[in-house]
């Protein structure tokens, strides 16, 4: 068995992700075998590029209905939070349906522009194990151009023109729209927070 295993969904920044939990002492898995995913201790499901490509990659793969079944931890990364949702109208696509609310694109003004690249300070909505021994306002590392909304699933929010969610939790699967492999020690906490999960 797995101890962590990350999904192979195409396009991804596996590497990056890869390395960040080499650097926490952790050996990954990379596959896309449902399988492999199934019987794995933990799972992650990051992504980068479209929803309904990413969405058409995990049909192909028989993944679309074995992930909402899984019963271990699973955390979604920036794109993969996303798909953890009922619908996207990025490709206007249904995802996964885990999480009963739907992604939106993000509104650029002449001072915000889209997509939103860069640091922004997270506003912890809920406690949980994830966040737990982050300073207060964090800093993450955001790339997307899509946002879910807050609701009663937000664990930690965002500021960018609106508030949108950046992280989040519905039972044993959680979200981050930040990329933790790139987000220095925070994103490492979060990380090692999802390894003790």
């Amino acid at each position: 068995m797995t101890d962590t295993l990350i999904i192979d969904s195409g396009g991804a920044n596996l590497a990056s992700l890869q390395y960040a939990f080499a650097r926490l002492g952790v050996a990954t898995e990379v596959s896309a075998a449902p399988k492999a995913i199934a019987a794995a201790r933990r799972v992650l499901l990051p992504g980068v590029g479209s929803a309904a490509a990413a969405m058409e990659r995990l049909r192909a793969a028989g993944l679309a209905e074995l992930l909402p079944r899984l019963s271990q931890p699973v955390l979604g990364i920036c794109l993969g939070m996303q798909l953890l949702f009922e619908h996207s109208a990025e490709g206007d696509v249904e995802c996964l349906g885990i999480l009963p609310q739907r992604v939106r694109r993000l509104q650029p003004s002449p001072s915000r522009p889209v997509p939103h690249m860069g640091w922004n300070r997270l506003e912890e909505t809920q406690t949980d194990p994830l966040l737990e021994g982050l300073a207060s306002g964090p800093y993450f590392y955001f790339v997307h151009g899509y946002v879910a909304p807050v609701g009663p699933f937000t664990l930690g929010a965002v500021e960018y023109g609106e508030s949108f969610s950046a992280v989040v939790r519905r039972g044993n699967f959680w979200g981050v729209q930040f990329h933790p492999e790139r987000s220095a020690a925070a994103g490492a906490r979060v990380l090692a927070n999802f390894l003790a999960l």
